[in-house]
């Protein structure tokens, strides 16, 4: 988990990141989900490489993690909470309640060779 310190005043709160600080990568990629369909799963995926650092901005979510040998799920409802995801973890989103609104912070550039896309796929990868 990334736990941001919010700054607070009369005016509201601030949350900040620096990459190579409360982010422990140099970012190179940022990507937003928004407007998710109901009952929709997205990632469904596996890096061989990339970091992430995922944050709900806005409404709520479920990220399901999966190394191979354990399942967890982490649900993200408030802008300060991130989720950290290592390569090789095959994860999703699920559950997200309207207006959810996702940050996502990566750590290589796009490259669709990165990806591991097909669940058996990963398992073999990983073995």
């Amino acid at each position: 988990m990334i736990d941001l310190k919010p700054i607070v005043d009369s005016r509201g709160k601030l949350i900040f990141a620096e990459a190579e600080n409360t982010i422990p990568f140099i970012i190179k990629r940022f990507f937003c989900l928004y407007d998710i369909t109901d009952n929709t799963k997205r990632g469904e995926h596996a890096h061989k490489k990339t970091r992430l650092a995922l944050f709900c901005l806005s409404g709520s979510c479920t990220i399901v993690l999966d190394n191979g040998l354990n399942t967890q799920s982490i649900r993200l409802s408030r802008p300060n909470k991130g989720l950290l995801i290592e390569p090789l973890v095959w994860h999703h989103i699920e559950n997200c309640s309207k207006g959810t609104v996702i940050l996502a912070l990566a750590s290589e550039y796009y490259d669709e060779q990165d990806y591991l896309r097909n669940y058996n796929e990963f398992k073999e990868y990983i073995s």
